[in-house]
């Protein structure tokens, strides 16, 4: 479990340098367009892809943080116990499912795109669109390792719900307590 948390810490690290680097060429972009009138599409394409490759890869570290979307109405009063048992169930029956179907549909995409040398098809563009393609299913395999790492924590917190309590007193509780 360690390593998985290790692995999602660097990704999570990288998507935050990717991010920056996004912004830069952003700004780089507007201004040669807008004070320069010049411009690259293969530049702009390039902000596309930078930004599929912060999506992708942030999503299994914003599920390791806590930091994606729940609904916390009735979550909030619940249990510990009760709130272990909900992330298990969605872990199973939600999550892993989704993630498992992406990887398998992600691969015969990824195969497609790279037996036809899949490149950009405006004038000037990107050459190579498999390695970001190939993205979407690595993304799921790091949201199913990371699901898998929860589960396992949701599993002892529901087995022994005085863990939760030590659990709580460290930071690492946070994100299996908000793996739904």
């Amino acid at each position: 479990m360690k390593a998985i948390e290790k692995i999602l810490h660097y990704l999570g690290s990288m998507t935050a340098l990717t991010l920056a680097f996004l912004v830069l060429l952003i700004v780089y972009d507007a201004l040669m367009r807008y004070l320069f009138s010049g411009g690259s599409l293969a530049l702009q394409e390039l902000e596309w892809h930078l930004f599929d490759v912060v999506i992708l890869l942030g999503i299994a570290y914003a599920l390791k943080e806590g930091a994606h979307v729940r609904v916390d109405i009735f979550y909030a009063s619940f249990s510990h116990k009760t709130k272990a048992l909900v992330n298990m169930i969605a872990s199973l029956f939600f999550i892993l499912p989704f993630s498992l179907l992406l990887i398998y549909l992600g691969v015969d995409f990824v195969a497609l795109s790279f037996a036809q040398n899949e490149a950009s098809s405006n004038p000037g563009g990107l050459e190579h669109r498999f390695l970001v393609k190939s993205l979407l299913p690595l993304a799921f395999v790091f949201v199913s390792l990371q699901t898998l790492r929860d589960f396992l924590e949701q599993y002892r917190i529901f087995r022994d719900p005085n863990l939760a309590l030590d659990l709580e007193k460290n930071s690492s509780y946070e994100a299996g307590e908000n793996s739904l």
